[in-house]
C-alpha cells in the first residue's frame, strides 16, 4: 500500500484540475490514475502500477476524447456575429483609419467600422463588404475590391 497516497493524491489533482478548467484535458490521466491506485492498494508493484497508469490513460485518451470532444466540449459555438463576416453594407460615416471615424449600419445598428486597407478613405454611403469582426469593429473594403493571392486589388 506504500503508493496507493501517491495515486489517491494524483487521482484527486487531475479531477481537480478537470473540474477548474474544464478543458477535457486531464480526466483521462485520472483513469489511469484511479486504477493504478487500486493496484497500489492490493500490493501490486509500482512498475506495474506505472505501466497501467501510461497504458489506461492512453486507451481512454484515443479511444473516449474523439466523442467526448464532439458531443460535450463545443466552446466554438457561432454566434450571430460571424453570420456578418462577407456581408454587404452601406456605409453611415466616412471610414478613416488616419483620424479613426468611421461607422456602417447592420440590422440598423450602428458598428464602428475600419477600412482593410491602411490609409484608404471610404466615404459615406459607399457599399462595404465586412471582412472580418476585431472585438467591437467591423473591418470592411469597398464592394468590387477583392485581393488576389499576390496581394494585388482589382
Amino acid at each position: 500500500m506504500g503508493y496507493a497516497y501517491f495515486w489517491l493524491v494524483l487521482f484527486i489533482f487531475f479531477l481537480v484540475f478537470e473540474i477548474i478548467t474544464l478543458g477535457l484535458t486531464t480526466i483521462w490521466f485520472a483513469g489511469g490514475a484511479f486504477i493504478s491506485f487500486w493496484l497500489a492498494y492490493f500490493g501490486v508493484g509500482f512498475h506495474i502500477q506505472l505501466l497501467v497508469f501510461a497504458v489506461v490513460s492512453g486507451v481512454l485518451v484515443f479511444t473516449t476524447r474523439p466523442l467526448a470532444v464532439k458531443y460535450v466540449n463545443k466552446k466554438n459555438v457561432r454566434t450571430n456575429v460571424d453570420d456578418l463576416v462577407g456581408r454587404t453594407v452601406k456605409v453611415s460615416e466616412t471610414i478613416d483609419n488616419i483620424n479613426q471615424t468611421g461607422h456602417v449600419v447592420i440590422n440598423g445598428v450602428d458598428w464602428m467600422a475600419r477600412s482593410r486597407q491602411e490609409g484608404m478613405v471610404i466615404q459615406k454611403d459607399t457599399m462595404v463588404t465586412i471582412t472580418e469582426i476585431t472585438g467591437v469593429k467591423v473591418i470592411v473594403q469597398p464592394v468590387g475590391i477583392l485581393k488576389t493571392a499576390q496581394g494585388t486589388e482589382h
